[in-house]
């Protein structure tokens, strides 16, 4: 069935499963007008990215297109073949994925992979995509293609890299872009720079929107629609500010309540008493790159204490330091009254197992081919020479302590949930009976619900280890953590409670941070752009003065 003239997009009763049968999308019908962005939202495991991905004829490996109708541009995907489908993307529809770094190759420069699927199609010569890259790299707030495209991926930042992403994306001329997640990974203040690139050249363009998130108060900058997904069904849908301000459903309304919470949920355990950890007047250097100057924390016993700050602060460098996966240059780490060895391999197995690092990616961190009770036997076996029953029995607690039903011990983690995946990775550092956690942007690839329940989980821990909570969501900060640091280019520039930095901060980039989290509104991009346009003229007129 073709679509109307006036529809880019015709999704009627999408049915996905799974080869074992479980339905991963049921009866999801939406359209998309041109010009228009439509944004899903949901929890992990809602069906979002499957219905991203299949708007483009493509589903992941295991699954299956059960039935439906997907309409682009009049033309019926599904009934296409694999070789019209291939022709379809990049010229009539594209897809812009939640990880740049993973997704471009790092051994090709960048301006080459931006021009390269236009080029080999012969859609466009080389000369020409160059001539479309430089004007796509000035839309997007990038460097000029000149010099910015001789870089390899691993020299640009993260938000360079996803407008690159963006550009690599639109450079075929699409009229549908899918943005699935491409701002989860940044911190806030890049976050803004980002979403104001891509809503402008949407605009600029013309192009149409499936915008792919977890985060209502982001997806509420950019789509005029909103689709609330559960269980791989529509839960709701509506305009974006009906469903911001009028709710109907109890699951959009707790959506909507979560997000704009801000009440501070810290103050925990007072933290007196001698520290856990002192880091005193550490430096590190990659290269010949000074990353961190002199940096000083304590961290009290039974507190949680939140490191904030924009990618390349020194945040994840600092942790990296203090579990021993890099050796400062200068400084020292303390830890229980001990100087710690700058390297892992060089302390002893109690330093080890008392220190445990929680990853931002569980899927990085975790075997896919082990199963649950695998993943958390190991440190029982290793730290506290647990064999047999034992193990499973301990496992189980484990299990019970991080809120998992005991059912899932002997599947795969590969057929867990994100947020499963990363209660996994936060039980298995709890085997090791650790009393200092460090938890990298644990929270940073979850919905909000699910990120919730780990924050629930992390209150829990503290009361008998200290917990370092290296984060770029503020919103998150300001509801877990008793202490708060806040770092700029390897320095501290500003440390109190979340009640004290959140109210009054004193360090302008502290204000910039706060002024940079979204709020569950329409306008908040655009004020928030406004303010610091007006900053911008003010700080001109003063250095013309």
């Amino acid at each position: 069935m073709a679509a109307p003239d006036d529809l880019l997009l015709d999704v009627r009763n999408l049915r996905i499963t799974a080869a074992a049968g479980a339905v991963l999308v049921d009866d999801v019908s939406f359209t998309l007008a041109p010009g228009e962005v439509i944004g899903l939202i949901g929890e992990s495991g809602a069906g979002k990215s499957t219905i991203g991905l299949a708007a483009l004829g493509h589903v992941r490996p295991g699954c299956l297109i059960a039935g439906g109708s997907i309409c682009l541009g009049g033309r019926e995907v599904l009934a296409a073949s694999e070789k019209a489908r291939r022709a379809l993307r990049g010229r009539e529809i594209a897809y812009v994925a939640q990880s740049a770094a993973a997704s471009f190759n790092p051994s090709i420069r960048i301006g080459a992979q931006v021009i390269e699927a236009p080029v080999v199609a012969g859609q466009l010569g080389k000369a020409a995509g160059t001539e479309k890259a430089e004007g796509l790299f000035t839309e997007l707030d990038l460097p000029a293609f000149g010099s910015f495209g001789r870089k390899y991926p691993h020299e640009a930042s993260g938000g360079q890299l996803q407008r690159a992403m963006a550009a690599m994306a639109m450079i075929g001329g699409p009229r549908v872009l899918v943005f699935d997640e491409p701002t989860t990974a940044l911190d806030v203040t890049t976050q803004v720079d980002v979403l104001a690139a891509f809503r402008r050249v949407l605009r600029e363009f013309g192009c149409a929107a499936i915008y792919i998130t977890h985060d209502i108060a982001v997806v509420s900058q950019m789509a005029d629609k909103i689709i609330v997904l559960r269980g791989g069904r529509m839960v709701e849908a509506g305009p974006t500010n009906a469903i911001l301000t009028d709710p109907k459903e109890s699951y959009t309304r707790e959506l909507v309540r979560t997000r704009r919470s801000d009440d501070a949920q810290g103050a925990g355990p007072d933290g007196s008493g001698e520290p856990v950890l002192s880091v005193r007047d550490v430096e590190a250097i990659y290269g010949s790159h000074k990353v961190l100057h002199g940096v000083s924390v304590d961290l009290p016993p039974r507190s949680i204490t939140a490191v904030v700050g924009e990618s390349g602060s020194g945040k994840s460098t600092l942790a990296r330091c203090i579990v021993g996966l890099m050796a400062p240059s200068g400084g020292e780490i303390r830890f229980s009254g001990e100087t710690l060895a700058g390297y892992a391999s060089q302390r002893t197995a109690l330093q080890l197992r008392r220190i445990q690092l929680i990853h931002q990616n569980p899927d990085m961190a975790l075997n896919p081919r082990q199963t649950v009770l695998k993943t958390i036997a190991r440190p029982l076996e290793v730290f506290q020479g647990l064999r047999g029953s034992r193990v499973r029995e301990e496992v189980a607690r484990l299990l019970a302590q991080t809120e998992l039903p005991e059912s899932l011990v002997d599947r795969p983690t590969s057929r867990l949930s994100g947020g499963q995946k990363q209660r996994v990775c936060i039980a298995r550092a709890l085997a090791a009976k650790p009393d200092l956690l460090i938890c990298d942007e644990v929270t940073a690839s979850l919905d909000q619900l699910v990120a919730d329940g780990i924050l629930d989980l992390l209150r829990k821990i503290r009361d008998t280890a200290s917990i370092l909570f290296i984060s770029h969501d503020l919103g998150t900060v300001r509801r877990l953590a008793d202490r708060l640091i806040v770092m700029k280019s390897g320095e501290i520039v500003e440390r109190d409670t979340p009640a004290n930095i959140f109210s009054n901060p004193r360090h302008p980039y502290t204000s910039e941070l706060l002024s940079s989290v979204p709020e569950p509104r329409t306008d908040w991009l655009t004020e928030v752009l406004a303010e610091r346009a007006k900053a911008e003229h003010a700080k001109i007129r003063e250095d013309h003065r």
